[in-house]
Protein backbone atom coordinates (compact mmCIF):
# COMPACT_ATOMS: atom_id res chain seq x y z
CA UNK A 1 0.00 0.00 0.00
CA UNK A 2 2.82 2.35 0.95
CA UNK A 3 4.63 1.51 -2.28
CA UNK A 4 1.45 2.18 -4.29
CA UNK A 5 0.98 5.58 -2.66
CA UNK A 6 4.62 6.46 -3.32
CA UNK A 7 4.28 5.50 -6.98
CA UNK A 8 1.09 7.55 -7.31
CA UNK A 9 2.84 10.52 -5.73
CA UNK A 10 5.73 10.24 -8.21
CA UNK A 11 3.30 10.02 -11.12
CA UNK A 12 1.44 13.14 -9.94
CA UNK A 13 4.74 14.99 -9.61
CA UNK A 14 5.72 13.98 -13.13
CA UNK A 15 2.34 15.12 -14.45
CA UNK A 16 2.53 18.52 -12.72
CA UNK A 17 3.32 21.10 -15.39
CA UNK A 18 6.31 23.38 -14.77
CA UNK A 19 5.52 26.71 -13.15
CA UNK A 20 4.91 29.54 -15.59
CA UNK A 21 5.24 33.21 -14.82
CA UNK A 22 2.52 35.55 -16.02
CA UNK A 23 3.63 38.22 -18.48
CA UNK A 24 1.94 41.41 -19.68
CA UNK A 25 2.95 43.03 -22.95
CA UNK A 26 3.27 46.81 -22.62
CA UNK A 27 2.83 48.22 -26.11
CA UNK A 28 1.02 46.32 -28.86
CA UNK A 29 2.85 47.34 -32.01
CA UNK A 30 4.01 45.04 -34.79
CA UNK A 31 6.87 43.46 -32.86
CA UNK A 32 4.68 42.65 -29.88
CA UNK A 33 1.81 41.23 -31.94
CA UNK A 34 3.76 39.54 -34.75
CA UNK A 35 6.78 38.19 -32.84
CA UNK A 36 6.38 38.21 -29.06
CA UNK A 37 2.73 37.13 -28.84
CA UNK A 38 3.25 34.09 -31.13
CA UNK A 39 6.43 33.20 -29.23
CA UNK A 40 4.46 33.23 -25.98
CA UNK A 41 2.37 30.34 -27.35
CA UNK A 42 5.59 28.27 -27.37
CA UNK A 43 7.25 29.31 -24.09
CA UNK A 44 7.76 26.79 -21.28
CA UNK A 45 8.27 29.12 -18.33
CA UNK A 46 6.10 32.14 -19.08
CA UNK A 47 2.61 32.80 -20.46
CA UNK A 48 0.74 35.86 -21.65
CA UNK A 49 -1.81 37.04 -19.07
CA UNK A 50 -2.21 40.76 -19.70
CA UNK A 51 -1.56 43.81 -21.86
CA UNK A 52 -0.95 47.54 -21.59
CA UNK A 53 -1.99 49.48 -24.67
CA UNK A 54 -3.23 52.79 -25.95
CA UNK A 55 -5.75 50.95 -28.14
CA UNK A 56 -8.17 48.92 -26.06
CA UNK A 57 -9.44 46.94 -29.07
CA UNK A 58 -5.95 45.53 -29.63
CA UNK A 59 -5.77 44.35 -26.05
CA UNK A 60 -9.23 42.81 -26.18
CA UNK A 61 -8.38 40.90 -29.35
CA UNK A 62 -5.15 39.64 -27.77
CA UNK A 63 -7.04 38.54 -24.66
CA UNK A 64 -9.38 36.42 -26.78
CA UNK A 65 -6.49 34.88 -28.72
CA UNK A 66 -4.51 33.97 -25.59
CA UNK A 67 -7.35 33.21 -23.23
CA UNK A 68 -6.85 35.84 -20.55
CA UNK A 69 -9.44 38.15 -19.06
CA UNK A 70 -10.19 41.48 -20.73
CA UNK A 71 -10.01 42.89 -17.20
CA UNK A 72 -6.25 42.39 -17.54
CA UNK A 73 -6.05 44.92 -20.39
CA UNK A 74 -4.77 48.25 -19.09
CA UNK A 75 -4.08 51.70 -20.49
CA UNK A 76 -0.72 53.41 -19.99
CA UNK A 77 -2.37 55.77 -17.52
CA UNK A 78 -3.63 52.77 -15.50
CA UNK A 79 -0.32 50.93 -15.08
CA UNK A 80 -0.52 51.46 -11.33
CA UNK A 81 -3.39 48.95 -11.29
CA UNK A 82 -0.97 46.20 -12.33
CA UNK A 83 -0.16 45.99 -8.62
CA UNK A 84 -3.65 44.56 -8.03
CA UNK A 85 -3.17 41.70 -10.48
CA UNK A 86 -1.24 38.82 -8.87
CA UNK A 87 -1.27 36.85 -12.13
CA UNK A 88 1.19 39.32 -13.68
CA UNK A 89 4.77 38.66 -12.54
CA UNK A 90 6.60 40.28 -15.44
CA UNK A 91 6.01 43.19 -17.83
CA UNK A 92 7.62 43.27 -21.27
CA UNK A 93 7.96 46.93 -22.30
CA UNK A 94 7.69 47.06 -26.10
CA UNK A 95 6.65 50.69 -26.49
CA UNK A 96 8.83 53.18 -28.42
CA UNK A 97 12.15 54.03 -26.69
CA UNK A 98 10.98 57.53 -25.78
CA UNK A 99 8.61 56.05 -23.18
CA UNK A 100 10.63 52.99 -22.14
CA UNK A 101 11.78 54.68 -18.95
CA UNK A 102 8.34 55.83 -17.79
CA UNK A 103 6.72 52.46 -18.58
CA UNK A 104 9.52 50.48 -16.92
CA UNK A 105 9.49 52.64 -13.80
CA UNK A 106 5.67 52.34 -13.61
CA UNK A 107 5.93 48.53 -13.84
CA UNK A 108 8.51 48.45 -11.04
CA UNK A 109 6.31 50.72 -8.93
CA UNK A 110 3.57 48.09 -9.36
CA UNK A 111 5.95 45.42 -8.03
CA UNK A 112 6.62 43.62 -11.30
CA UNK A 113 9.83 42.39 -12.94
CA UNK A 114 10.56 43.96 -16.35
CA UNK A 115 11.95 43.03 -19.74
CA UNK A 116 12.57 46.22 -21.71
CA UNK A 117 13.05 46.11 -25.46
CA UNK A 118 16.25 47.57 -26.92
CA UNK A 119 17.43 50.28 -27.01
CA UNK A 120 16.97 50.48 -23.26
CA UNK A 121 16.04 54.18 -23.32
CA UNK A 122 16.80 57.47 -25.04
CA UNK A 123 19.60 58.49 -22.66
CA UNK A 124 22.03 57.11 -20.11
CA UNK A 125 20.28 59.20 -17.46
CA UNK A 126 17.02 57.38 -18.20
CA UNK A 127 18.84 54.04 -17.94
CA UNK A 128 20.14 55.05 -14.51
CA UNK A 129 16.60 55.93 -13.38
CA UNK A 130 15.32 52.55 -14.59
CA UNK A 131 18.07 50.64 -12.79
CA UNK A 132 17.43 52.63 -9.61
CA UNK A 133 13.71 51.83 -9.84
CA UNK A 134 14.50 48.11 -10.14
CA UNK A 135 16.71 48.26 -7.06
CA UNK A 136 14.09 50.17 -5.08
CA UNK A 137 11.39 47.64 -6.02
CA UNK A 138 13.74 44.70 -5.42
CA UNK A 139 12.84 43.40 -8.87
CA UNK A 140 14.94 42.52 -11.91
CA UNK A 141 15.39 44.31 -15.23
CA UNK A 142 16.31 42.45 -18.42
CA UNK A 143 16.88 43.96 -21.88
CA UNK A 144 15.45 42.40 -25.05
CA UNK A 145 18.72 41.29 -26.66
CA UNK A 146 17.20 38.31 -28.48
CA UNK A 147 20.38 37.47 -30.41
CA UNK A 148 22.06 36.29 -27.20
CA UNK A 149 19.76 33.28 -27.54
CA UNK A 150 20.28 32.65 -31.25
CA UNK A 151 22.70 29.78 -32.02
CA UNK A 152 24.65 31.75 -34.64
CA UNK A 153 25.54 34.54 -32.23
CA UNK A 154 26.09 31.95 -29.52
CA UNK A 155 28.71 30.32 -31.75
CA UNK A 156 30.45 33.68 -32.17
CA UNK A 157 30.46 34.15 -28.38
CA UNK A 158 31.81 30.62 -27.88
CA UNK A 159 34.62 31.19 -30.38
CA UNK A 160 35.56 34.49 -28.74
CA UNK A 161 35.55 33.05 -25.23
CA UNK A 162 37.49 29.95 -26.28
CA UNK A 163 40.17 32.04 -27.97
CA UNK A 164 39.48 30.46 -31.36
CA UNK A 165 39.61 33.84 -33.10
CA UNK A 166 42.96 34.71 -31.57
CA UNK A 167 43.89 38.37 -31.73
CA UNK A 168 41.23 40.20 -33.73
CA UNK A 169 42.73 42.09 -36.67
CA UNK A 170 39.58 43.29 -38.44
CA UNK A 171 35.92 43.64 -37.55
CA UNK A 172 33.04 45.09 -39.55
CA UNK A 173 29.30 45.13 -38.96
CA UNK A 174 26.55 46.59 -41.18
CA UNK A 175 22.85 46.80 -40.41
CA UNK A 176 20.11 48.85 -42.03
CA UNK A 177 17.06 48.90 -44.26
CA UNK A 178 15.24 51.25 -46.59
CA UNK A 179 12.72 53.23 -44.58
CA UNK A 180 9.94 54.18 -46.97
CA UNK A 181 7.34 55.88 -44.81
CA UNK A 182 7.34 58.43 -42.01
CA UNK A 183 6.90 56.53 -38.76
CA UNK A 184 7.68 57.19 -35.10
CA UNK A 185 11.23 55.94 -35.65
CA UNK A 186 12.22 59.27 -37.23
CA UNK A 187 10.67 61.32 -34.42
CA UNK A 188 13.66 62.10 -32.18
CA UNK A 189 11.60 62.52 -29.01
CA UNK A 190 9.87 59.18 -29.44
CA UNK A 191 12.59 57.14 -31.14
CA UNK A 192 15.63 58.75 -29.55
CA UNK A 193 17.46 58.90 -32.89
CA UNK A 194 17.51 57.30 -36.31
CA UNK A 195 18.93 54.00 -37.57
CA UNK A 196 21.62 53.88 -34.87
CA UNK A 197 18.98 53.36 -32.17
CA UNK A 198 17.02 50.87 -34.25
CA UNK A 199 19.53 48.97 -36.41
CA UNK A 200 23.06 50.15 -35.61
CA UNK A 201 22.78 48.99 -32.02
CA UNK A 202 22.96 45.38 -33.30
CA UNK A 203 26.46 45.48 -34.85
CA UNK A 204 27.66 47.70 -31.99
CA UNK A 205 26.49 45.09 -29.48
CA UNK A 206 27.79 42.20 -31.60
CA UNK A 207 31.21 43.84 -31.78
CA UNK A 208 31.37 43.91 -27.98
CA UNK A 209 30.45 40.21 -27.90
CA UNK A 210 33.13 39.34 -30.46
CA UNK A 211 35.78 41.36 -28.63
CA UNK A 212 34.58 40.31 -25.15
CA UNK A 213 35.30 43.93 -24.23
CA UNK A 214 33.82 47.41 -24.28
CA UNK A 215 35.09 50.09 -26.68
CA UNK A 216 37.17 52.83 -25.10
CA UNK A 217 36.46 55.54 -27.69
CA UNK A 218 34.37 56.26 -30.79
CA UNK A 219 34.61 58.29 -33.98
CA UNK A 220 31.46 58.77 -36.05
CA UNK A 221 30.39 60.63 -39.17
CA UNK A 222 26.85 61.18 -40.36
CA UNK A 223 26.01 60.24 -43.96
CA UNK A 224 24.96 63.09 -46.26
CA UNK A 225 21.17 63.16 -46.32
CA UNK A 226 19.71 62.11 -49.65
CA UNK A 227 16.19 62.70 -48.29
CA UNK A 228 16.53 65.77 -46.06
CA UNK A 229 12.79 66.44 -46.20
CA UNK A 230 12.23 62.96 -44.70
CA UNK A 231 14.98 62.88 -42.06
CA UNK A 232 14.39 66.28 -40.49
CA UNK A 233 15.13 65.29 -36.87
CA UNK A 234 17.41 62.23 -37.02
CA UNK A 235 20.33 60.86 -39.02
CA UNK A 236 19.79 58.97 -42.27
CA UNK A 237 22.93 56.92 -41.70
CA UNK A 238 26.26 56.77 -39.87
CA UNK A 239 29.79 55.45 -40.31
CA UNK A 240 31.22 54.52 -36.92
CA UNK A 241 34.61 53.47 -35.61
CA UNK A 242 34.76 51.72 -32.23
CA UNK A 243 38.21 51.68 -30.62
CA UNK A 244 38.80 48.66 -28.39
CA UNK A 245 41.56 47.98 -25.86
CA UNK A 246 44.58 46.64 -27.68
CA UNK A 247 44.17 48.89 -30.70
CA UNK A 248 41.51 47.16 -32.80
CA UNK A 249 39.18 49.61 -34.56
CA UNK A 250 35.81 48.09 -35.49
CA UNK A 251 34.02 49.53 -38.52
CA UNK A 252 30.24 49.89 -38.09
CA UNK A 253 27.71 51.08 -40.68
CA UNK A 254 24.02 51.75 -40.23
CA UNK A 255 21.39 53.38 -42.44
CA UNK A 256 17.72 53.82 -43.21
CA UNK A 257 18.58 53.98 -46.90
CA UNK A 258 19.85 50.48 -47.74
CA UNK A 259 19.28 46.91 -46.63
CA UNK A 260 22.23 45.13 -44.99
CA UNK A 261 22.61 42.68 -42.09
CA UNK A 262 26.23 41.55 -42.20
CA UNK A 263 28.96 40.94 -39.61
CA UNK A 264 32.52 39.65 -39.99
CA UNK A 265 35.41 39.34 -37.56
CA UNK A 266 38.90 38.19 -38.58
CA UNK A 267 41.47 37.06 -36.05
CA UNK A 268 44.94 35.64 -36.46
CA UNK A 269 43.58 32.18 -35.57
CA UNK A 270 40.14 32.17 -37.19
CA UNK A 271 37.16 34.10 -38.52
CA UNK A 272 33.39 34.32 -38.23
CA UNK A 273 31.07 35.75 -40.87
CA UNK A 274 27.30 36.11 -40.85
CA UNK A 275 24.83 37.50 -43.31
CA UNK A 276 21.97 37.95 -42.75
CA UNK A 277 22.89 37.76 -39.09
CA UNK A 278 20.67 40.28 -37.25
CA UNK A 279 17.27 39.15 -38.56
CA UNK A 280 14.52 37.14 -36.83
CA UNK A 281 14.68 34.27 -39.32
CA UNK A 282 16.78 32.97 -42.19
CA UNK A 283 20.13 33.64 -40.54
CA UNK A 284 23.31 32.38 -42.18
CA UNK A 285 26.87 32.19 -40.91
CA UNK A 286 30.17 30.40 -41.45
CA UNK A 287 33.41 30.02 -39.54
CA UNK A 288 37.00 29.21 -40.42
CA UNK A 289 36.86 25.95 -38.47
CA UNK A 290 33.40 24.63 -39.34
CA UNK A 291 32.53 26.19 -42.69
CA UNK A 292 28.83 26.95 -43.18
CA UNK A 293 26.82 26.64 -39.97
CA UNK A 294 23.36 25.11 -39.92
CA UNK A 295 20.99 25.21 -36.96
CA UNK A 296 17.30 24.21 -36.80
CA UNK A 297 14.82 27.11 -37.05
CA UNK A 298 13.72 28.59 -33.74
CA UNK A 299 12.07 31.65 -32.26
CA UNK A 300 14.74 33.83 -30.68
CA UNK A 301 12.01 35.58 -28.68
CA UNK A 302 10.80 32.31 -27.15
CA UNK A 303 14.34 31.40 -26.11
CA UNK A 304 14.90 34.87 -24.68
CA UNK A 305 11.68 35.09 -22.64
CA UNK A 306 12.06 31.54 -21.34
CA UNK A 307 15.63 32.27 -20.23
CA UNK A 308 14.55 35.38 -18.34
CA UNK A 309 11.58 33.62 -16.73
CA UNK A 310 13.66 30.57 -15.76
CA UNK A 311 16.18 32.84 -14.03
CA UNK A 312 13.41 34.65 -12.12
CA UNK A 313 11.82 31.37 -11.04
CA UNK A 314 15.19 30.10 -9.83
CA UNK A 315 15.98 33.36 -8.04
CA UNK A 316 19.02 33.91 -10.24
CA UNK A 317 20.25 37.07 -12.03
CA UNK A 318 18.57 37.54 -15.39
CA UNK A 319 20.59 37.28 -18.59
CA UNK A 320 21.03 40.54 -20.56
CA UNK A 321 20.55 42.76 -17.47
CA UNK A 322 19.88 46.47 -17.41
CA UNK A 323 23.57 47.23 -16.94
CA UNK A 324 24.18 45.79 -20.41
CA UNK A 325 21.56 48.08 -21.93
CA UNK A 326 23.09 51.03 -20.13
CA UNK A 327 26.54 50.12 -21.50
CA UNK A 328 25.15 50.30 -25.04
CA UNK A 329 23.55 53.68 -24.37
CA UNK A 330 26.93 55.04 -23.19
CA UNK A 331 28.36 53.97 -26.55
CA UNK A 332 25.39 55.40 -28.49
CA UNK A 333 25.59 58.75 -26.71
CA UNK A 334 29.29 58.84 -27.54
CA UNK A 335 28.58 58.09 -31.19
CA UNK A 336 26.06 60.91 -31.47
CA UNK A 337 28.43 63.31 -29.71
CA UNK A 338 31.25 62.41 -32.10
CA UNK A 339 29.01 62.76 -35.16
CA UNK A 340 27.83 66.21 -34.05
CA UNK A 341 31.27 67.56 -33.05
CA UNK A 342 33.52 65.75 -35.53
CA UNK A 343 35.76 64.75 -32.63
CA UNK A 344 36.97 61.47 -31.17
CA UNK A 345 35.00 60.78 -27.98
CA UNK A 346 36.37 58.73 -25.09
CA UNK A 347 33.79 56.56 -23.38
CA UNK A 348 33.23 56.53 -19.63
CA UNK A 349 30.98 53.81 -18.23
CA UNK A 350 30.74 55.02 -14.63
Amino acid sequence: MTLGLACASVLRAEETPPRKLGLALCGLGRYALNELAPALLETKHVRLVGAVTGTAAKGQALAKQHGFSEKSVYSYADMGRLADNPEIDLVYVVSPPGIHAQNTIAAFAAGKHVICEKPMANTVAECDAMIAAAQKAQRQLAIGYRLHFDPYTQELIRMAQAGELGTVKKLRGDNGFKLKSKVWRIDKKIGGGGPLMDMGIYPVHEACLAMQANPIAVVAKEHPKTRPEFFTEVEEGLDIQLEFPGGLVAEIWTSYNEGRAHFRVDGDKGWFEGGPIFTYRGLKAATSAKGALSFPPLRQQQRHMDAVAAALIAGQPVPTPGTLGRRDMVIIEGIYKSASTGQRVELKYT
